[in-house]
C-alpha cells in the first residue's frame, strides 16, 4: 500500500506540477514581480503534498534580496485596503511577520507601487489579490479552462482544483519571499544540550534560510521547507527505521485515522511529530525495532491530537492544531486510541 501511494502520488506531483508551471511561466511573463516554479521532479521544494489530493505549491516572489531582521517596532494604522484606522492593527502570531521593502537592500521599484504596498509594508492580502487575477488570466491564455478551475475562498488564499488522469487534485498556490541567506530570530533552534540532529547537519540546515508565505491578510508566515527536507534526508543513515515508520504511519492516517480530502491531519502534522520524536530518542538503538518505534510514534501522534497541541519543530510556543476542527480532531484521537488498545496489522 505504501509503494502504491508513492506511485499514484509521485504521478500525480508529476502532472500536477507540469500544469502549474506552464500557468506561471505565464503569469511570469505577465508580471516579472512572479517567478515560475522549476520543472525538477517529484522532490520539487516548491511543492508540499498534505494529502494524496491536497497540495501546496509556492510560487516564489522575484526583486526582494539582501534581506534583514527589522529592529524597529512599527505601529501600523490601515485596512487592507489603505483606508486610516483609529488603533493599530494586531501584532503577528509567534509564525508570522510584517515585511517591509526596507528591509531589503535591493527591490524592484514594482515592490513601493501601491498595489502591494502600504506605507513601506509589503501587504500579503493585496499580493494575493494581484496574484489571483494574473492566475484567473493566465488559465484562459494557457486554455487550461478544461484542467485548472479557481476554487471560491473565504480569504484573499488562492485556491485551484487542477484535473489529473486519476482524480481531482486542490491545490493552494501561495506567494512566497524566498530568504535563503540567513536563520530568522523567532527560531530559536536547536534547543539545548539535544543530541539530534548532528551539529553538522544544524548548521546545514541553517544555512539554508527560510521563506516567507503570503498566506494572511497583514503578516507573512515563516516557512521551513528547505529546513525539513534536509533533516527528512539521510535519516535513517545509521540503519535505522525512521522512514519505515513515517510513510506507514502516513498511510494509516490516509486510509483509517482520518481520510479524506482535507483531513485535520496532514502529512505536515506527521512529519512535525517524527521530528520531536527523533530528538526525544536520538539514539540508533531506539530504531532497531520497527515494532516498538512505529507505536512510539503513534504514541505521541496520540498525545497531541488529544490534547490539540503539536507544537512547531522551529518556532516555540506555535501550536501547529490551533485553528483545527476540534470535533474532527476527537474523532482521529479516538480512532488512534483503538488501534493503540489493540495494534492489529502486519509489523513485521
Amino acid at each position: 500500500q505504501v509503494e502504491r501511494r508513492h506511485d499514484l502520488v509521485s504521478k500525480a506531483v508529476e502532472e500536477v506540477q507540469k500544469i502549474i508551471q506552464q500557468l506561471t511561466v505565464e503569469i511570469s511573463c505577465k508580471a516579472t514581480r512572479f517567478q515560475a516554479i522549476s520543472n525538477s521532479g517529484i522532490h520539487n521544494d516548491n511543492i508540499k503534498v498534505l494529502a494524496p489530493s491536497q497540495f501546496l505549491i509556492t510560487v516564489p516572489l522575484r526583486g526582494l534580496t539582501g534581506y534583514r531582521e527589522c529592529q524597529v517596532r512599527h505601529w501600523r494604522y490601515y485596512t487592507v485596503h489603505g483606508a486610516k484606522l483609529l488603533s493599530s492593527v494586531r501584532d503577528p502570531e509567534e509564525l508570522h511577520q510584517w515585511l517591509e521593502v526596507e528591509q531589503f537592500s535591493k527591490s524592484l521599484q514594482q515592490w513601493h507601487e501601491t498595489d502591494v504596498n502600504i506605507e513601506g509594508d509589503l501587504v500579503p492580502a493585496k499580493v494575493l489579490i494581484v496574484f489571483r487575477e494574473l492566475v484567473e488570466k493566465s488559465i484562459i491564455s494557457c486554455n487550461l479552462s478544461s484542467k485548472v478551475t479557481v476554487l471560491e475562498s473565504f480569504s484573499s488564499a488562492v485556491r485551484v482544483a487542477v484535473e489529473t488522469s486519476e482524480s481531482q487534485v486542490e491545490v493552494e498556490l501561495v506567494p512566497v519571499v524566498e530568504i535563503p541567506t540567513c536563520w530568522p530570530e523567532k527560531a530559536r533552534w536547536p534547543r539545548c544540550l539535544r543530541r539530534w540532529p548532528s551539529q553538522e547537519k544544524v548548521q546545514c540546515v541553517k544555512s539554508l534560510g527560510f521563506d516567507l508565505l503570503a498566506r494572511s491578510n497583514y503578516h507573512w508566515q515563516l516557512c521551513f521547507s528547505r529546513a525539513e527536507h534536509i533533516l527528512m534526508e539521510g535519516l535513517d543513515e545509521d540503519g535505522g527505521c525512521r522512514m519505515k515508520c513515517f510513510r506507514v504511519m502516513r498511510q494509516m492516517k490516509e486510509d483509517v485515522w482520518c481520510a479524506g480530502n482535507k483531513p485535520v491531519i496532514t502529512s505536515y502534522h506527521l512529519q512535525t511529530v517524527l521530528f520531536w520524536t527523533c530528538e526525544k530518542y536520538p539514539r540508533t538503538k531506539d530504531w532497531r525495532c520497527f515494532p516498538e518505534a512505529f507505536l512510539r510514534l503513534v504514541q505521541k501522534l496520540h498525545k497531541c491530537v488529544s490534547q490539540r497541541f503539536l507544537k512547531h519543530y522551529f518556532v516555540k510556543n506555535t501550536n501547529l492544531l490551533k485553528y483545527a476542527n476540534t470535533s474532527d480532531l476527537d474523532l482521529v484521537a479516538s480512532k488512534l486510541a483503538v488501534f493503540l488498545e489493540n495494534p492489529v496489522f502486519c509489523l513485521d
